[in-house]
Order: C-alpha cells, then sequence, then structure tokens
C-alpha cells in the first residue's frame, strides 16, 4: 500500500505518479510565469520587492534541486535506514538555530529549540511508525519528519518570543503576584498560557479550516500522483493530526524550560529583552 494506509497498490500509484506530476523541465519554466506576474504587480504598485522576489525564487529552485539530489541518494531502498535517521537530526538542529536566530531576545535558545523540536518529532513519528499508520521506509520517514519539524520550528519561534514578551509587559504584574507570596509557576501561569495559546491558535485553526477553505499540500500532492481522494483524505487526516500533537509537545517543552530560566531560584524575575517587531 502507499504509505501503508492509501488503499492502492505501490506499483499503481507509482505509474499513476509518472503520468501525471511529471511536469518535466518545460513545465517548471512555464510555472515561473507566476513569478513574473508577481514581479510584474510589485512593480506597478512600487512595493520594491522585485529582487527579492526573483532571489527567493532562484534561492527556493537551487535550495530544492540541491535536496532532491541528495534525498535520491537517502532514499533509494538499498540505503540503510541511518542515513534517514541522520537526516531528520539534521533537520532537528537545522530548525534550532532558526528559532535561536528568529528569537534573539530569549534566553538559552538554542538548548530549548533542540529539545522542543526534538520532542515534537519523536512523539510524532514515534505515533505514525509505532501504531504503523505509515512503513518504516525512508520515502515515509524524512518527509514526515519534514512537515512536523517544520511546524514544530514555527510554533516554537512564536512560544518562546509570546513568553518573553508577556512577562516582560506584565512584569508589574508578575512581580506584584510574587510580592503577594506567589511561587514562580503561579505567578507567571496567566502569561505563559496567553502566550501558549497564541502559539497554538494558528495550528487549531488550520486544522479546522483544512478542505473547506484549502486543500493541504500533502493531500494536493497525492492526488496529483492519482491517489485516489479519499485514500489522499486518509492520509492527510493522519498527517494534521500528528502535525498538532507534535506542535503541542513542542511548546509545552519550551514553555516549560523557557519559564524556569526567567526566574531566579528564590522567586525573582529576571531581566527581559522585549521581542523586537
Amino acid at each position: 500500500m502507499v504509505f501503508g494506509v492509501a488503499g492502492m497498490p505501490a506499483g499503481r500509484a507509482l505509474a499513476a505518479a509518472r503520468g501525471t506530476s511529471d511536469i518535466g523541465w518545460a513545465g517548471l519554466a512555464g510555472s515561473l510565469g507566476l513569478v513574473a506576474v508577481a514581479i510584474a504587480l510589485s512593480a506597478f504598485r512600487r512595493l520594491a520587492l522585485e529582487r527579492s522576489m526573483a532571489w527567493a525564487a532562484l534561492r527556493a529552485l537551487v535550495q530544492l534541486l540541491a535536496v532532491g539530489a541528495v534525498l535520491g541518494f537517502v532514499i533509494d531502498p538499498a540505503r540503510p535506514l541511518v542515513f534517514s535517521w541522520l537526516w531528520v537530526a539534521a533537520m532537528v538542529v537545522v530548525a534550532s538555530l532558526t528559532v535561536r536566530s528568529r528569537a534573539r531576545e530569549v534566553p538559552g535558545a538554542l538548548p530549548l529549540a533542540l529539545v522542543a523540536c526534538a520532542a515534537g518529532t519523536v512523539v510524532s513519528l514515534g505515533v505514525l511508525f509505532g501504531l504503523r499508520v505509515f512503513p518504516l521506509e525512508a520515502k515515509a520517514v524524512i518527509p514526515l519528519a519534514g512537515l512536523t519539524i517544520g511546524n514544530t520550528m514555527s510554533a516554537a519561534v512564536v512560544a518562546s518570543r509570546r513568553i518573553v514578551g508577556e512577562l516582560s509587559d506584565k512584569r508589574d504584574e508578575v512581580e506584584a503576584r510574587l510580592a503577594l507570596g506567589k511561587p514562580w509557576p503561579e505567578a507567571a501561569r496567566p502569561y505563559i498560557r496567553s502566550a501558549l495559546r497564541t502559539a497554538l491558535l494558528p495550528q487549531i485553526e488550520t486544522t479546522k479550516a483544512v478542505g473547506l477553505v484549502a486543500l493541504p499540500g500533502a493531500m494536493t500532492g497525492l492526488i496529483l500522483a492519482g491517489v485516489r481522494p479519499i485514500d489522499a483524505v486518509r492520509i492527510q487526516a493522519a498527517v494534521m493530526y500528528v502535525v498538532l500533537g507534535s506542535v503541542a509537545t513542542s511548546v509545552t517543552v519550551i514553555s516549560l524550560g523557557l519559564a524556569r530560566r526567567l526566574f531566579t531560584p528564590d522567586h525573582r524575575l529576571l531581566p527581559l529583552r522585549r521581542p523586537a517587531g
């Protein structure tokens, strides 16, 4: 079965994929016309984004070609599965470095992000492969890890920045609660809760609106590859549920670890840098 649950034999799905989703280099070049449209609109509205758009399109293509070439080696069935897990570990590290670069005001962002992204990945992949939702193969491990790590990274950035922002903005209130004898976990709880809600709501809203507002990328790709829509729906639903769980796991880990770093052992709030922008 494709991914173990699609209900279509792998050979037939592969044949369909080759027949419907191979757009070729000419087709890829034609799709660049949409980038030209975006550049033209930017020029028309004098947004001064033409160079950024062109560079983004070129950089994305180069990066994807490089990744595709390496993936062709890694996901080869003849290769040991350890190569796939090394790729996943590299993705966790890169995601954590990205969190640190986007949340420079967060103390100890890198180790916190490493733990949070790793926890979300372990939980999500553990469920998917432990319960045999998908077969434990390189062609499943890397794409699914990429989906979960990408979403946990974004949520970790929002959660960590909002926690620092909330405690910085409400510092007087937090210190008043501490002065009344409340321990720091209780004094900070309302503000951390607010930050976590901010980090989780986008994924919750995306999950609620899926299929009604837009078809997700994984589902669209499967349909283009020739998989029956109802089979694509089952795969997409499983992926969405796992992403939501991994995001919740990562922001919880971030909140627990970061809150401890922002208070002293004698329950005083440390000086904080306000988030920029």
